[in-house]
Parts: C-alpha cells; sequence; structure tokens
C-alpha cells in the first residue's frame, strides 16, 4: 500500500452543500501538490476519496454523515428485471472507450445534459473551461466512454477512471432527450460488465446520499457496499 501518511490535507469553510438544502458542507483535499501515483490513486478511492479534474476530496463535516462511499460488488451482482429491460432496449448500443480529449460533439451533449439536468446546481452555466477541468486530469488513467445508437448519434459519455481493483465512475452525462432509453443505468451496468469480463472487483459510484434524491440510485445496484466507519460493508438498502 502507498503511504498515505506522507500526505497533507486541506479543509475548506463551511460552504452552502450541493445536496441537502439548508446544510452546510466541509470538504477535505488532498495537498494539489502532491504526486499522485496509480497505487495512492486506488489506496484514496479505497478510503472515500473522489476526483474532481486534478483534485482529490472527501466530505468532511463536522454535524452530517449523510455522503457515504458507495461500491457495487461485480462478482455478486445480477441485473434486476427493470435492468434487463434497460439492456435489452439498448441491445443495438455500441460502447467506444477513447482517451480523454475536447471535441464539439462531446461538449455540445455536456451542456446539453447540464442545463437540462442541472440548471439549478453549482455547474451550470456549463462551459468548456468547466468541462476540461472538471473530467480530465493530468495524472488519472481516465477513459470516456461512448454510447452511440446504431445510426452512430451520441447518447450518452460514461467519465471513468481505470483502478487495479475496478473502475471509478467519475461522471455520466447523456442526451436528455433520449432519457426513455435510460442511459445514466445503461453507463452503470456497462461499467459493470465491463469489470466482470477483466475479473476486477468493484465499481465505486461515488457517495450515497439518502435523503438525496439525485444520489439514491446507487441502491438499485446490488450488492452495494458502503464505507461506514472506515470499513466496507454489505449494505441491501431496498
Amino acid at each position: 500500500m502507498s503511504n498515505l501518511a506522507t500526505l497533507r490535507f486541506f479543509s475548506t469553510p463551511a460552504h452552502a452543500c450541493s445536496y441537502l438544502e439548508e446544510h452546510q458542507a466541509t470538504t477535505l483535499f488532498v495537498d494539489p501538490k502532491a504526486r499522485i501515483t496509480p497505487e495512492l490513486y486506488g489506496d484514496l478511492t479505497r478510503i472515500g476519496f473522489r476526483r474532481s479534474g486534478d483534485y482529490l476530496y472527501r466530505p468532511h463535516c463536522n454535524a452530517c454523515t449523510a455522503c457515504i462511499p458507495a461500491r457495487v460488488r461485480v462478482a455478486d451482482f445480477t441485473p434486476r428485471r427493470n435492468q434487463r429491460r434497460v439492456l435489452a432496449r439498448n441491445a443495438a448500443v455500441r460502447v467506444e472507450m477513447i482517451r480523454p480529449l475536447f471535441t464539439n460533439e462531446l461538449y455540445q451533449l455536456y451542456s446539453r445534459y447540464i442545463e437540462r439536468r442541472h440548471g439549478d446546481g453549482d455547474m451550470f452555466p456549463p462551459t468548456q473551461e468547466q468541462f476540461a477541468s472538471f473530467l480530465m486530469s493530468s495524472w488519472s488513467d481516465t477513459r470516456f466512454c461512448c454510447f452511440r445508437d446504431p445510426l452512430g448519434q451520441l447518447l450518452a459519455v460514461a467519465v471513468v477512471d481505470l483502478l487495479s481493483d475496478g473502475l471509478s465512475a467519475v461522471y455520466t452525462f447523456y442526451d436528455p432527450a433520449r432519457s426513455d432509453l435510460s442511459p445514466g443505468s445503461l453507463a452503470v451496468l456497462w461499467q459493470i460488465e465491463f469489470c466482470r469480463e477483466r475479473g476486477l472487483p468493484y465499481v465505486y459510484l461515488g457517495y450515497w446520499i439518502r435523503r438525496c434524491r439525485k444520489m439514491r440510485y446507487k441502491q438499485d445496484f446490488q450488492p452495494l457496499e458502503l464505507l461506514l466507519d472506515e470499513q466496507w460493508q454489505d449494505c441491501p438498502l431496498d
């Protein structure tokens, strides 16, 4: 294991929480000057850190523990009936995994998604600079997983980081006009299958927040493990 003890951490002042109204949040950041290796990134992911651009962070709120790191245990995952329907509806969709890059096609999809789905959030309005600084990183092994329909139209992009024990699902954006295809669920199902085929045990889904509707979807992917009291625990949330 990498030497986490040598890292320095910094915390932000209290600020408005992005997930729970009328809550204040504090965020713990890894020193931006630290040299992040793949091994160190994996170790930080396993203790609940996430990536935003080049920054590694996790919630560090004194009075609240609502944000709980979550990961899918791939080997034991079986799609539910509604998830099998999602896979059937998207049987003709093809996925291309590419290195991160900026193109007008990718950015336009990202922009439409933010404007339609997160117009009331702190990511609005979207910008080209935000696209690059949020999704890309100078040190991570990142891929853009591009989902296209049979006509070649871009439906969704799942941004993932490759880890030694699986994938970290950084962010997914999709065409709001094609939400009937459940592209968000499709992206997670595809990541699980990608890991299964390669013998990788986990898909890290970020934070599960019971009181936040937008973050509760993660409990649909069972078995889900939650990081509670610094231990990953099997937590059925049906």
